[in-house]
């Protein structure tokens, strides 16, 4: 059984039932990202890492992203749509590597 120590019940009971035989997740590409506040993000990015390495995704080390959401300038608008410009290209870094990861690991690249 995980320890299951910063994640929500429904997160939670999603990742156990899906890792269960057959494991749906193994040998998956994954990244992490998090908008939160100070640290809540990186303790989540290493938890979530953890229970990732322990169902056998396959995580993409660079980049990282984590988001300071709350510290100035604004970071979503009201609708909360991502208007923060260097944000996006941090992002859209982490979905191009993501994807390149993905693609080797389906022999594809």
């Amino acid at each position: 059984v995980l320890l299951f120590v910063f994640l929500v019940a429904l997160l939670k009971n999603a990742i156990d039932w899906a890792s269960r035989p057959p494991n749906v997740w193994a040998g998956k590409a994954a990244s992490i990202v998090s908008a939160g506040g100070d640290f809540g993000g990186g303790r989540s990015h290493y938890h979530l890492r953890q229970i990732g390495v322990y169902i056998d995704l396959r995580f993409i080390n660079k980049p990282e992203f984590f988001l300071l959401a709350f510290k100035p300038p604004p970071k979503f608008n009201d609708d909360g749509d991502l208007i923060d410009e260097e944000a996006k290209d941090k992002l859209k870094q982490v979905l191009l590597s993501l994807r390149a990861f993905t693609l080797r690991l389906q022999g594809k690249n």
